[in-house]
């Protein structure tokens, strides 16, 4: 099994592409850096079943997209404490690892939902629009958050 370490980014490989996922209870929003780490792309949003047929869709893209380590949006509560949605990410991410052998480093996703819902509502983007593409786009968000500190 693939430790996870809950110190940021500090399992993850130097170089390669890294996926970024944001949990949610009901979808996975997914994005994926470019391979020389500048910036993070909105991939997908999956509609999250049971947790192996999403691990099959996320193994899918890890392999297609060449990936080399996972970031993975941690929820804490505004007074950076855990709750309950952290110990749901934590145990996804205990489950994944054990199907896959490259390295899940937690970031700190408080207020990346809205963050970009604001922006999209700046933007003047219709909620029917804004519900579709949300969470890929808190998962370019958290991923575009740790590729600024890996460079930093």
């Amino acid at each position: 099994m693939n430790e996870i370490n809950e110190n940021p980014l500090a399992s993850l490989p130097s170089a390669g592409k890294l996926l970024g996922l944001d949990l949610g209870t009901k979808t996975i929003g997914i994005a994926v850096s470019d391979g020389m780490r500048f910036s993070a792309t909105p991939l997908t949003t999956i509609r999250r079943t049971k947790f192996k047929q999403d691990a099959v869709i996320l193994l899918e893209l890890i392999n297609e997209n060449k990936i080399v380590g996972l970031v993975l949006g941690l929820p804490l509560n505004m007074d950076g404490s855990e709750g309950p949605r952290v110990q749901s990410s934590k145990a996804f991410a205990r489950n994944l690892s054990a199907l896959i052998d490259i390295p899940i480093a937690f970031w700190d996703e408080r207020l990346s939902t809205s963050a970009v819902t604001k922006t999209l509502i700046e933007a003047d983007v219709s909620r029917a629009k804004r519900a579709q593409v949300v969470d890929k786009l808190a998962a370019s968000y958290i991923l575009q958050g740790a590729l600024d500190r890996l460079r930093n």
